[in-house]
């Protein structure tokens, strides 16, 4: 079995990278050893992602925009506070310039990426698949699936997560560590409408989202607490945790409820010294993990994608193999960058963030109000949320390559 390229893991990156390049008619095989059933499971449990407006733009041009019109909740503002004291910072763009992104259910997202690669002409999936042996030669690339099937194409892309067993096997060096929190995602639907704004509150214990979902009624949350805490938090019923919650939102959304089953994960960091290797190229979180306070994990993977889809397809272009190096050094040069400036910004804030104290509270306050004064200051940081700073692919502006 032969294609363009072969991308390990079928997560959100990874299929819409396989989109993408579909788009612009190169191939992929895709192997995910995950079962369809469990990962398109129909209960909400509560986790969604924030797509920036430049993430969507490009969702829309690979074909997705009509399969997910409708069922995402767009982001009108954003606002940024130290706990519930005065002084918050609003990012609410012009009228003319839309959403600053839109809230989608992991679920909505995994069903019609799913059902797009089902219909597309370039891409094979390969779920489940358990791939056992992979070789990366002068060549080309091989993989050896469980049942004896053999992968081959030109480029090896790895975007298996956090824990991808293609980087450690390709001796790639990565900096690496925990935060001493738990985030805990939970789903409510409250008494009073969202009206399509954002919530950002940060305690020294760690940052609470407010995220709008549909309809205007619900909302998710993501909530960070100290690794010490969080098993208690969530052996509280329903009632003891939503009072908790009311703590911490201090009436904002009126009364409310649990709307799905909490979750939680351990917070951590990860950055690899390289996103390449001989005919192999990292995306999504097998590249790098972030702390989610600013919500830039998934569109980071999907900027991935993007620039990776557009350095292959310029290399098809001119007649390169898929697997060259210049190809790679090139990608590797694109998002080297920024993929280091927003690893580096979000754990910087988490740490300011969680310093103690009034002094530290007011020092951020007062940093808070002089971004909400000073406009261009403004701008850029409304620029960095929508995913439209530094040197955009075609794809993120909504052109093809």
């Amino acid at each position: 079995m032969d294609s363009d390229v072969i991308i390990l893991g079928g997560g959100l990156v990874g299929l819409t990278l396989a989109l993408a390049l579909d788009a612009h008619g190169l191939s992929s095989t895709v192997i995910d050893p995950a079962e369809p059933a469990t990962v398109l499971a129909p209960a909400f449990d509560g986790r969604a992602s924030a797509i920036a407006s430049a993430s969507w733009r490009m969702l829309e041009a690979i074909g997705l925009g009509a399969r997910l019109e409708g069922k995402g909740c767009p982001i009108a503002a954003i606002r940024v506070s130290d706990g519930l004291k005065p002084g918050a910072l609003d990012f609410e763009p012009a009228a003319d310039d839309g959403a600053l992104g839109i809230m989608f259910e992991n679920r909505a997202l995994r069903h019609a990426l799913h059902a797009a690669a089902a219909d597309a002409a370039n891409v094979t999936l390969l779920m489940p698949a358990r791939p056992v042996a992979t070789e990366r030669g002068e060549h080309g690339v091989m993989v050896r699936l469980a049942d004896g099937r053999e992968v081959r194409a030109p480029l090896l892309i790895a975007a298996e997560g956090r824990q991808s067993p293609t980087r450690e096997a390709a001796g790639i060096p990565i900096a690496r560590w925990q935060y001493e929190h738990v985030a805990i995602i939970a789903a409510i639907e409250h008494e009073r409408p969202h009206d399509n704004i954002a919530y950002e509150i940060f305690y020294p214990e760690g940052p609470f989202a407010i995220l709008p979902m549909l309809p205007g009624n619900r909302s998710g949350l993501v909530w960070s607490v100290t690794r010490d805490d969080a098993p208690g938090y969530l052996k509280l019923g329903p009632r003891g945790f939503v009072a908790e919650l009311h703590k911490k939102m201090g009436g904002l959304l009126g009364d409310m409820r649990l709307a799905a089953p909490l979750s939680s994960y351990p917070l951590g960091f990860h950055h690899a010294a390289r996103i390449t290797d001989q005919r192999l190229a990292l995306v999504g979180d097998a590249a790098h993990g972030i702390h989610p306070i600013a919500g830039q994990g998934l569109n980071l993977g999907l900027r991935d994608a993007a620039a990776l889809t557009e350095v292959l397809v310029d290399g098809a272009r001119l007649g390169l193999d898929l697997g060259d190096q210049q190809l790679m050094d090139r990608y590797r040069r694109w998002r080297s960058l920024d993929t280091f400036l927003v690893a580096a910004s979000t754990d910087g804030l988490a740490r300011l963030f969680g310093i103690r104290g009034e002094a530290a509270s007011a020092v951020r306050r007062f940093g808070l109000g002089a971004v909400q004064r000073v406009r261009p200051l403004k701008q850029l940081f409304m620029a960095e949320a929508r995913g439209e700073a530094g040197d955009l692919p075609r794809l993120l502006a909504g052109a093809m390559v």
